[in-house]
């Protein structure tokens, strides 16, 4: 979207108008499709709610508004309407992904692609953010938690997604991780080491000051550190997510507060002790489990590496990275990232019904932008990975809709009901019918009644382009 001037040119200055000119077109673009009343006719409408699937329906757009959602028989299409056909489809709400990295792509070593841009200046790490955010807006992922990027891009970015300035995934950020030891390979402003509790609370205060929607709490972190992130946070009315593998630490995370529980099923170890569980899920306490990014992933590119190079996927990249990204990818079966993969893919299926046959609140987070994780695809993924292990996949298309508006605290998203924010997708066919694949074909975008793809077609610019 954006084209980085190069001061060296003496058409810089042109280019800088260029740009402005072009933004500001994007920003108006997007606010005066709001004024809009559009209706979307036809097809089966899973409205978000848990409830059967209502066929011939007809929903009603004005402004950033739901304002109608039922069958053709009581909605009636108004006047001078933009029309959607979308007859022999899906509409669903906006999916939500609730454990996102936009300063990840996908490259095959976290700390190796950090390298690869500091040699490629042309891909500034905010518009690298800004592009993540752009492919998964595409791929029909409305809203996602950003959980461990450098403060001012991250609440920079979310800033200017929500004024229309740069089509993107509507996001709620935490800033730099607070661990006890750095995140190795990512941008020294993407996590604060602390050296004691009283260290976390001040990082947690300061982050809530510059404004930043929650705090991650990562790795390595004492039961008193918990204690301290979370009472400085709640304290700052922000909640807390943490990244939780063994039990000490989820025991830990659970009974000093923490307000998500993420990872929890992808931890390449047994499953957690029954009373853990059935004490996280009688509370309520959201989990998180990110099942699908390497115990799914992984065999699944085995059988088809070809996913690797997707036609889609590449056209959502810039021509340089993508060829830097494929070149990342030659060994992807020897990445670090894959070290535990043989007791992660033996595990993976007993942790993710244990939280299934829990009762457990459950949101549907995917980690993208890991290693192979693309945000095209990662949720879908995850989603499907759910329902071919049991849950009901309107249960799961729920978890990844209203479930994960609650979790971001936004209960006017997550469902087609009059009043909602208008956060809604059209998929081919019926992806109740084959374990919820069709979620990765989404063919409309529309967020806050701003559409920004239609028929498999962009609307807006990409970033970087």
């Amino acid at each position: 979207m954006e084209v980085q001037p190069d001061p060296m040119t003496s058409n810089s200055l042109l280019r800088s108008l260029v740009l402005g000119g072009v933004l500001a077109l994007l920003g108006a673009s997007a606010y005066a499709q709001q004024n809009k009343t559009i209706a979307i006719v036809g097809g089966m409408l899973i409205n978000g709610t848990n409830t059967p699937p209502i066929h011939n329906a007809v929903v009603v757009i004005q402004g950033d508004k739901i304002v109608q959602a039922g069958p053709a028989m009581r909605v009636k299409v108004p006047p001078g309407a933009d029309v959607i056909d979308a007859n022999g489809k899906t509409v669903l709400p906006g999916l939500i992904d609730a454990h996102n990295h936009s300063i990840l792509v996908g490259w095959g070593e976290e700390g190796g692609f950090f390298e690869w841009l500091k040699g490629h200046p042309e891909y500034p790490l905010e518009k690298v953010m800004a592009l993540s955010q752009y492919q998964l807006l595409m791929a029909g992922v409305t809203s996602s938690i950003d959980v461990g990027g450098p403060a001012k891009e991250s609440i920079d970015l979310r800033d200017r997604i929500n004024k229309g300035e740069i089509a993107g995934s509507r996001m709620i950020v935490s800033g730099p991780m607070v661990a006890r030891n750095a995140y190795r390979g990512f941008p020294e402003d993407a996590s604060y080491a602390i050296k004691s509790s009283e260290d976390g609370a001040r990082e947690v205060n300061m982050l809530a000051k510059m404004g930043v929607d929650i705090i991650k709490a990562h790795s390595g972190l004492t039961r008193e550190d918990y204690a301290a992130i979370v009472q400085a946070a709640h304290a700052n009315h922000i909640k807390v997510h943490a990244h939780l593998y063994d039990e000490p630490a989820l025991k830990n995370a659970f009974e000093t507060g923490v307000d998500v529980l993420q990872h929890v099923g992808s931890a390449g170890q047994p499953t957690y002790s029954p009373a853990l569980v059935q004490a996280i899920a009688a509370a309520g306490r959201p989990v998180v489990p990110t099942v699908a990014h390497r115990a799914y992933l992984y065999p699944d590119t085995i059988d088809f590496p070809e996913s690797l190079q997707d036609p889609e996927l590449k056209s959502l990249f810039p021509k340089g990275m993508w060829e830097g990204l494929q070149q990342s990818l030659k060994e992807w079966r020897n990445l670090g990232y894959f070290r535990g993969i043989v007791s992660e893919m033996e595990y993976r299926d007993p942790l993710t019904k244990q939280w299934i046959n829990s009762g457990a609140v459950v949101g549907m987070g995917t980690d993208n932008g890991t290693p192979m994780n693309f945000h095209t695809d990662a949720l879908w993924r995850e989603m499907k990975a759910f329902s071919d292990l049991g849950m009901p996949a309107l249960t799961v298309i729920t978890d990844a809709t209203a479930v994960n508006a609650k979790i971001m605290d936004r209960p006017d998203l997550g469902t087609i009901e009059a009043g909602k924010t208008a956060d809604i997708i059209i998929v081919p066919d019926n992806p109740l019918y084959d374990h919820l694949s069709d979620l990765g074909h989404v063919e409309t975008v529309i967020k806050s009644g701003v559409i920004y793809k239609r028929d498999g077609k962009p609307l807006f610019p990409m970033p970087l382009n």
